[in-house]
């Protein structure tokens, strides 16, 4: 009897292990938005990054710009690529600088629209559970930011993803940083997780734009440069979804690479408040089409066969454009 009893308890254990792993498996899905385009099929959305300074070093300048540059375009939702609140992310969910650095400075009609954010290794810094609380969509109800989540946006599908833990200086050199680690450890779990939700979410769109967006740059000819991880763990992923546009901040300037070996291209809009003059690693390469080391924002503009991306400056000058266009496969009649 006390054999049987001994065998049933490990038959149960075996199963709640199952039952265990199952349920991780089942909810390994990045959470998706709805956003769907206007009557005419069209995308505008603004991308900007490292901004959040309560209105100094010209953030008001360059959301002033924003401002008309949303209103023409008519622009449907606005993308943050991380390092949100500076210096050290946010305190709690009653801490001023949400408001300060957001909801007064972001004010214009074009501009009240969701922005959908990630975080960066500043907002790491800080309380990143109030960050990420939905209490802040009370206050100021366009505010969206998960670690990794989907856009539907229908003729395009933007996968945000969560980059700052992939850098392992933040966890063994973090200087006198205190960083937020709270849903990220073990770390080499996280990672993987991140990289799963990803390549499954690409794996099932049928968007005809697919654009990946997060903090850390993978090509940037910036201070920080290429980032060695996301080179080695985000590049072979995005190139074998044929993902069109890989966006960041990080970098404070405005940037636009070209992959090597496939037609992804890759976008740095990290120009939202301080900008690092004349701070520079390798601009002079062949893939580097453009480089702004001033303040300024991106905005992107798609219909089912074009895209149309341009950088502009603080003072709204149009730096940069690029367009790609896109044919459309139809299946025989």
């Amino acid at each position: 009897m006390a054999k049987f009893w001994k065998n049933s308890m490990v038959l149960w254990f075996l199963v709640a292990i199952v039952f265990v792993i199952s349920s991780a498996s089942a909810s390994t899905r990045l959470k998706k938005f709805d956003h769907p385009t206007k009557g005419d099929g069209t995308l505008n959305f603004l991308v900007i990054g490292d901004w959040g300074r309560r209105g100094t070093y010209n953030q008001s300048h360059v959301a002033r710009q924003m401002e008309r540059v949303g209103e023409k375009l008519d622009i449907d939702f606005v993308l943050s690529t991380g390092d949100n609140f500076y210096d050290n992310g946010l305190t709690g969910i009653h801490d001023t600088n949400f408001v300060e650095s957001f909801t007064n400075i972001y004010t214009a009609k074009s501009l009240q629209k969701q922005w959908y954010s990630v975080l960066g290794n500043h907002d790491y810094r800080g309380n990143v559970e109030a960050q990420l609380s939905p209490y802040l969509r009370k206050i100021d109800s366009r505010w969206v930011c998960l670690r990794s989540f989907v856009v539907n946006a229908e003729i395009a599908e933007i996968f945000m993803v969560d980059t700052t833990p992939f850098e392992e200086k933040y966890f063994t050199t973090p200087k006198d940083h205190i960083y937020d680690w709270r849903g990220v450890l073990p770390r080499q779990a996280y990672m993987a997780n991140v990289l799963k939700e990803l390549e499954k979410a690409l794996s099932e769109s049928t968007a005809k734009w697919k654009i990946v967006l997060g903090h850390h740059a993978i090509r940037s000819a910036g201070h920080h440069g290429d980032t060695p991880i996301l080179v080695d763990r985000f590049l072979p992923i995005l190139r074998k979804y044929d993902v069109d546009f890989y966006m960041n901040g990080h970098d404070h300037c405005l940037e636009h690479i070209s992959d090597t070996e496939s037609r992804l291209q890759f976008l740095v809009s990290g120009a939202g408040s301080k900008a690092w003059r004349g701070d520079t690693k390798g601009i002079n390469r062949d893939d580097v089409h453009f480089f702004h080391d001033g303040q300024g924002f991106m905005s992107v503009e798609l219909t089912p066969t074009e895209a149309k991306i341009k950088y502009y400056d603080v003072f709204g000058r149009v730096r940069h454009r690029w367009n790609r266009s896109k044919l459309l496969l139809h299946s025989a009649m």
